[in-house]
């Protein structure tokens, strides 16, 4: 078995989830559990080479799933793979750090080159008998297949629910049921591997138990129509059918990602509100009289850009002369380019608080509606709070006919692309954790640096992440001054590009 050195604290883990028999399984017996076991390996001494041979046959395949998976996997993280196989699926993901468990690790080890394996360590153990984590405060637990061959998927999930952080993102891989009759056939044609107890757990399923044990699914990802390698016409169709609406739902496998819920609210953290104003000077001071205090500790940041009216001049002296409450401060300063994203990073990178929000200047979102959006992160409802401005009636000339037709037509595709339902993607109002902004920053480069707005940069960084979005409702109203800075042509026409940038990397990656 080849084992790389882990960092120390590592090594202690794994010194600690060696296998033990006496471990407490919730709702089984140990017999039962142990007989179970004992046919998964009386199976493997007698087929264990076969099943290999069958593996490397079905390579197309399985190839495929590891790129589904690793589609999900931000890289250079820790990552824990429970039943890893050969390990073909970790190395596809390329952590800083990996362990992966198996009954049978030594295959695993077996077909590692010290090159492909870096930073991987190898365990071999059921996953139900380990006491503790192999790898403690992981990114992410894969779970490849795995479940359809434990005795209890429920008590495998418990364990990982212990295991797991805030930011940790179990992703699931499992079989459609529309396809177990062709896997029937393809295991008495031995085509495909039938280990000893194995179990088809309908997708359903794997989602409700997910929930009964504080999981909440975040993203699904379908695919793969041909599992064999038909040249050209493979690639085709497992990239670029499989995805699609309708087809999608024919696919053999599902990729599942899940984060742990909290079991207690958190409490309120400190919170900075981010507002970029271009030519809005006659807003500014009904604005900071109507931002409610949120939280002990607030900052209200202006970020003014290009304006060619006196806003810069009207922030300044409302800053200067603010004596309002004492819990929230004011500070203003001028972005370094051009565009509402470059006004948001920059107040971004300069505010303090545990939660990041923005807020559009022209206070057609109502400043009173934002404590909704913390408390929704701060009880997390969510990991990511979106305003949606298509909920209530607005006001008659708030939003024009065509931006009304465009906002409903993107909320349809990103709700798409996202796997998640995201109703108005370009409301100003958004809200996310500072820990999970830096994280989506640091990964920025995925997407490209296109994106004026910073609405898709911040929902697509969003989505890759796993982070659970979540539309909260605002009332949205005519503004009273000045004009929108939005053109619905031009500024539509590069919509459709970055949608278009993030299908590749989200959806079609088969």
């Amino acid at each position: 078995m080849t084992i790389v050195a882990l960092p120390l604290a590592d090594q202690h883990a794994l010194k600690d989830c060696q296998p033990a028999k006496n471990v407490e399984c919730r709702a089984m017996t140990i017999n039962h559990l142990d007989a179970h076991l004992a046919r998964r390996r009386e199976w493997r001494k007698e087929h264990g080479v076969a099943a290999s041979r069958r593996r490397r046959r079905n390579r197309y395949f399985h190839s495929l799933v590891d790129r589904l998976v690793a589609s999900q996997v931000v890289r250079e993280s820790r990552i824990l793979d429970l039943g890893c196989a050969d390990g073909a699926t970790l190395r596809a993901c390329q952590p800083s750090v990996g362990v992966g468990v198996d009954i049978d690790a030594e295959t695993a080890s077996l077909t590692s080159s010290d090159e492909d394996s870096a930073g991987i360590v190898f365990v071999e153990s059921p996953v139900e008998y380990l006491r503790a984590t192999p790898l403690p405060d992981p990114d992410y637990v894969i779970m490849s297949m795995l479940l359809d061959e434990v005795y209890d998927v429920q008590h495998v999930l418990a364990q990982v629910h212990d295991w797991s952080t805030r930011r940790t993102r179990l992703v699931i891989v499992t079989y459609s049921r529309l396809w177990r009759p062709f896997l029937r056939l393809a295991e008495i044609l031995r085509l495909k591997n039938r280990a000893a107890g194995e179990n088809y757990v309908p997708w359903a399923e794997v989602e409700n138990m997910l929930a009964l044990e504080a999981f909440e699914v975040t993203k699904r990802l379908d695919g793969i129509l041909l599992p064999f390698p038909i040249p050209v016409l493979s690639q085709i169709v497992n990239r670029w059918l499989a995805p699609l609406p309708l087809l999608r739902a024919l696919s053999l496998v599902r990729v599942t990602v899940a984060r742990r819920m909290q079991q207690k609210p958190e409490p309120l953290p400190a919170v900075s509100i981010v507002v970029a104003a271009r030519n809005e000077s006659g807003h500014i001071n009904e604005l900071i009289e109507r931002v409610p205090i949120i939280a002990e500790r607030q900052e209200l940041i202006f970020v003014e850009g290009n304006s060619t009216d006196d806003t810069w001049h009207v922030i300044k002296r409302a800053v200067d002369d603010y004596t309002g409450d004492p819990r929230m401060t004011l500070h203003a300063l001028q972005q370094p380019g051009k565009g509402k994203g470059d006004a948001v990073r920059a107040g971004f990178q300069t505010a303090t608080g545990d939660i990041l929000m923005i807020l559009d200047a022209d206070i057609s979102v109502q400043p009173e509606e934002l404590r909704r959006f913390v408390e929704a992160l701060r009880d997390d409802f969510c990991e990511f709070a979106n305003g949606s401005r298509l909920v209530y009636p607005m006001d008659a000339k708030a939003m024009r006919f065509l931006n009304l037709l465009g906002n409903k037509f993107f909320g349809y595709l990103f709700s798409y692309l996202l796997g998640q339902p995201v109703r108005d993607t370009l409301c100003g109002t958004k809200v996310l954790r500072r820990s999970d902004y830096e994280r989506l920053a640091a990964n920025k480069t995925v997407f490209g640096d296109f994106d004026p707005f910073g609405d898709f940069d911040l929902l697509f960084g969003a989505s890759y992440l796993g982070l659970r979005i979540r539309d909260v409702p605002v009332h949205y109203k005519e503004r009273r001054y000045g004009e929108t800075n939005i053109s619905r042509f031009s500024h539509g026409a590069l919509l459709l590009k970055m949608s278009a940038v993030a299908a590749r990397k989200l959806k079609f990656v088969g």
